[in-house]
Parts: structure tokens; C-alpha cells; sequence
């Protein structure tokens, strides 16, 4: 579901299949009638199961402080169509992706794709008209078969593996690590973020397979905590204090860096500083009102890096978690990963076809202090606890759509 992509296709008579269906025979066939717009633009291509959003965050602020325009293709929606495809920083405008769901149109594309191919495409078509000096791109589900995986980039990113959509990329780390380094082109240098054994070795055999450079978070870079945080890998840079907070965020602005320094852009200490120290992401521990705080831990992993964050920025504190997750997650592994640092639960059902209700979401959470609320008119109320800290988490889609209110 792309919140305000069914406005367009009925406003253009453009149809689309609202199906997941992964593969590349379809998209590639369509860019081919698109005269291959993909092929015109300097990629950064970004696959993981979590993390991939905030390295790019990164690195668009690491580039675009070095004085580069940047274009950027993400997903999920933060609030619709619009803020997936952006340059330099600003979502992309209902002129602009007019004009290029015309042009998909116009090479009689209309019901020959899936709503994220067509997204992707029009992605591709509105990159070349606008020329931005680097393109950012975020796969959607796994690597190997997503419509993203069509392109040459200048580098190949892996931030993490973790067990994450196993219906469509497998059971194990194994399998779902080749799907994810199924990015990886023959001769093109790899970035790797923080990942298991398990996953590194099927990374390692496949970039051997393609030739391809390897550089992996702990061996060939890192980030080093002595007195203040810095970054050690192909050059050695002051990191300082950042909005993101949490390890991982450290983690992730360092693979960020590696990945520049591997295209051979010549980043400065100065510029690399106050880029890493003005990165935001929403919703990423993103503090929307006094001791309210917004997190898209959506898997296991990701509430594992939540906990770590929290026990981090608040050293022996319990806070109140607000909980809204889809059914296809791993619920109980991911309310486990918070139970050591949660005060109590409360979980609501929210407007999404694949949203567990906060009656299923209390049953698989086995922690003594739990309740179930409702949303009033897209609505949470917080109740005011003196001292005590609220984290709203669970998935993307529930934090995209809400307001927030307290009541005494």
C-alpha cells in the first residue's frame, strides 16, 4: 500500500498491480521502453533489514554538506508517495511525478507493473530529468529479486541482517544474507555494516563470486569510543555528538562514510562532523513531546537496538511502551527484546489492512504490567506520568499516520 499513488492512477487512467511480486523480468523490460533512465545516474545502492533508511539519511547529509545535490529513493512512505522520491532533501512535488507517471504512460506501461515497480520507474525517470549529482537507493524487500536491483551502482551497501520477511527471502540468516548480497555487481566495491558470522560468510562468498572489494564494519573500519566518538577506516575522522542517538546509529553513520570514502569523494573532518551531528530521521528515537519518543522498531533486531538505546540514554530507567506492529512481524521476538527495559505496555489496533489487533499483541506479550487502549480520531492519548519516559514503536505505519495527546 503507497498512501496517494491510487490518487494518481485515477487522475491518469494508469493501472498497476497491488500485489508483491518479486523479480526483474517486468521492470527491466519497462525501463528498457523508458530507454534505460537508470543507466544515466550515479547510484549508491542500500539493502538490510534495518538501518537502511538512517545510512542514508547519513549520507545524504554527508553529501550534500560536501556541496553535492542529492536524489533519493526510499520506502516505506513516511507520509505519502510523495516524501519516497526526493531531492535534495525536499519530497518530490505532484508536478514532477505527474509528468513522469505521464511519461510511463505514454510508453504504454499502464497495467504491465506493480505499484512498486511503477513507484521505482517513475523514481528512475524523474532522477533523470533532474540530474542530481548522486542518486540514494533504497532496495524495498530483500536485494537479489527487488526492482531496485537493476542498476550499476558506484558502491553496494548491506547495513544488517536479521530474520525479516521470511514468507518472501527465507528462514535463516543464511538464506536471507544471499538475497540481501544479491546487490552486489560484478567488480563494484561492498560496504558492510555490523552483521552475524553466519551472515558475513555468504556476503564473503558472493562478493568472491563477483570480484567485488569488500569492506566490513569491525575488520576494515570502526568506530572508535575512547574519548569522544571517531571514525577509523580509510581515513580517521571526528564523529562528535549526534541526533541519532543509540550505538547502532553509530554504527550506521560509519558505513555511511566508508561507502563515500570508497567512491573517492573527498570528504573533510569539518564537513563529515556537522553532517553526522545534524542527521534526523523520523521516527527514528524521535522526541515529538517532552519524554515522548517515536521508533520504528518493527523486528526483533530493531527492538533489540531500541532496548541498547534506551538502557544508553537513560541508564536505569523503565519506560512505557505504546506498541501497534503488523501481523507478519515476529511479536513476541520483538516485545521480548524491550521487556527488560519496559515500566509497562500498551498496545492499540491502527488503520492498516495487515495490523494485529492490540488484543493479539497482548496475548503474545509476556510481561505482568499490559493493556489495550484505542486510537480517537487517528488519535493516541498518553497519559502524563511525572518522571517517566513513553516510546511509541512498533511498525512505520502506525507512526506515519498518528497524532499525539496528553491527558493528566
Amino acid at each position: 500500500m503507497i498512501p496517494k499513488l491510487n490518487d494518481y492512477k485515477k487522475q491518469l487512467d494508469l493501472e498497476s498491480d497491488d500485489a508483491i511480486r518479486l523479480g526483474l523480468d517486468a521492470i527491466q523490460e519497462a525501463l528498457l521502453k523508458m530507454k534505460n533512465p537508470e543507466q544515466s545516474l550515479k547510484i549508491i545502492h542500500v539493502a538490510g533489514t534495518n538501518g537502511k533508511g538512517s545510512t542514508i539519511a547519513f549520507i545524504e547529509a554527508l553529501l550534500r554538506q560536501h556541496g553535492f545535490t542529492t536524489g533519493v529513493f526510499s520506502s516505506p512512505a513516511i507520509q505519502d508517495i510523495h516524501d519516497q522520491i526526493r531531492i535534495n532533501g525536499e519530497e518530490i512535488n505532484n508536478e514532477e511525478l505527474t509528468t513522469s507517471f505521464l511519461k510511463i504512460k505514454n510508453a504504454g506501461l499502464s497495467g504491465k507493473l506493480t505499484d512498486f515497480e511503477l513507484l521505482t520507474v517513475a523514481a528512475f525517470v524523474t532522477f533523470k530529468r533532474l540530474q542530481p549529482d548522486f542518486v540514494l537507493l533504497e532496495t524495498g524487500m530483500g536485494g537479489r529479486l527487488d526492482s531496485t536491483n537493476v542498476v550499476h551502482p558506484l558502491v553496494s551497501v548491506i547495513t544488517t541482517i536479521s530474520l525479516d520477511h521470511t514468507a518472501f527471502l527465507g528462514n535463516t540468516i543464511e538464506e536471507i544474507a544471499r538475497e540481501k548480497a544479491g546487490i552486489i555487481k560484478k567488480g563494484v566495491p561492498a560496504i558492510v555494516g555490523q552483521v552475524s558470522k553466519e551472515a558475513l560468510e555468504e556476503i564473503q562468498k558472493i562478493a568472491q563470486e563477483k570480484e567485488c572489494p569488500l569492506s566490513v564494519y569491525n575488520d576494515d573500519f570502526y568506530v572508535s569510543n575512547d574519548t569522544s566518538e571517531q571514525f577509523v577506516g580509510r581515513k580517521t575522522f571526528e564523529i562528535g555528538e549526534r541526533l541519532m542517538k543509540g550505538r547502532h546509529q553509530a554504527i550506521n553513520a560509519a558505513v555511511a562514510i566508508e561507502a563515500l570514502l570508497t567512491t573517492g569523494i573527498q570528504l573533510t573532518e569539518r564537513n563529515v562532523e556537522k553532517a553526522i551531528a545534524n542527521t534526523q530521521l523520523a521516527h527514528r528515537f524521535q522526541e515529538i513531546l517532552p519524554n515522548v519518543f517515536l521508533d520504528g522498531a518493527h523486528n526483533p533486531a530493531a527492538a533489540l537496538a531500541l532496548a541498547d538505546t534506551i538502557r544508553t540514554e537513560f541508564p536505569g530507567e523503565k519506560v512505557d511502551f505504546v506498541v501497534g506492529m503488523l501481523k507478519r512481524k515476529d511479536i513476541k521476538g520483538s516485545l521480548d527484546s524491550l521487556i527488560p527495559v519496559a515500566s509497562s505496555f500498551t498496545f492499540l489496533t491502527f488503520n492498516h489492512m495487515e495490523s494485529a489487533s492490540g488484543e493479539e499483541l497482548l496475548k503474545n506479550c509476556n510481561f505482568h504490567e499490559k493493556s489495550v487502549t484505542s486510537i480517537v480520531d487517528d488519535t493516541i492519548i498518553l497519559y502524563r506520568k511525572k518522571n517517566k519516559r513513553t516510546i511509541v514503536t512498533g511498525s512505520l505505519y502506525l507512526l506515519n499516520t498518528l497524532n499525539y495527546k496528553y491527558k493528566d
